[in-house]
């Protein structure tokens, strides 16, 4: 029975010296963050693949149990939109080889445009897939949620080869208006679609987005806590990405997740305590 929980990023300017030490070498930030969360998002590989060597360093960083759930680049999913991207994937498959057992899932988050009618286009994708990797799929075209013809189609191309729908829940950031400079920025670039909570895989994948007062972000994932706490009864292992506009406590809210769900399903390993900000005196 595990829970895996992580954030968008595993260095952030507002956790130095606060929950990270600093200063950190940069080959030394992910080996940090990974004693707060066993878990990320692979953001930046969204907007270029890595260097073999980077992604050999993260590897050195992590723990065959440490989850990566890896963005495909941009050039596959927004630009060539799925199709001629045969080059571009195998370039990104080869250079993420190292993270071996880490790479949890292969993350196609598709553009908003990207509707109904172009899940022939996602099928055909998904059957070229090589095997050895989980794939797990975004969508933000609001039909997905909508009309229960298109959410039925898309579920049954996902489950004909075992990829799960991973939901993006902005539900909370959305229920009254920004009240912060980030959650304004929030408002403008985030989809504004219904929360989703079904599981169709073993490995379920969640993007939680919270607003910047902790506490209304911890009441605004009550329903996650029992829906996951429910998962892990059903013997399936998810992973919780915890997000807010400004990502300045994020680090602690994801592990405030894991106690809540921990709470209501006593079985769960605690996480270990992570690494101290500072260093550890005498005195």
């Amino acid at each position: 029975m595990r829970l895996h929980v992580g954030c968008a990023m595993w260095t952030h300017t507002p956790w130095q010296g606060r929950y990270l030490p600093h200063p950190l070498a940069p080959g030394e930030r992910l080996r940090a963050y990974a004693t707060w969360c066993d878990a990320v998002e692979g953001n930046t590989t969204f907007y270029a693949t890595p260097a073999r060597s980077t992604v050999e360093s993260w590897a050195r960083q992590t723990g065959p149990d440490f989850r990566f759930v890896v963005k495909l680049p941009k050039s596959i999913t927004h630009e060539r939109r799925l199709s001629g991207a045969e080059e571009e994937l195998r370039a990104f498959l080869a250079a993420i080889e190292p993270l071996g057992p880490r790479a949890h899932a292969l993350w196609i988050q598709l553009p908003g445009s990207f509707a109904p009618g172009d899940t022939g286009a996602l099928a055909g994708f998904l059957r070229g897939l090589p095997g050895g990797y989980r794939y797990a799929v975004e969508v933000r075209h609001r039909a997905f949620f909508d009309d229960e013809r298109s959410a039925g189609l898309l579920e049954r191309v996902l489950s004909g080869v075992g990829a799960e729908w991973v939901p993006f829940d902005t539900t909370v950031l959305f229920q009254s208006p920004p009240s912060s400079d980030a959650e304004r920025e929030a408002w403008t670039r985030k989809p504004r679609v219904p929360r989703r909570t079904a599981a169709l895989t073993d490995r379920p994948i969640v993007r939680y987005l919270g607003r910047d007062d902790a506490a209304r972000t911890v009441e605004g994932w009550r329903p996650w806590v029992a829906t996951v706490a429910e998962w892990l009864r059903e013997g399936r292992s998810p992973t919780v990405f915890v997000h807010t506009p400004d990502n300045a406590d994020a680090l602690m809210l994801a592990r405030r997740f894991h106690d809540d769900v921990r709470a209501q399903v006593p079985t769960l390993e605690p996480l270990p305590d992570p690494l101290p900000a500072e260093p550890l005196t005498l005195f």
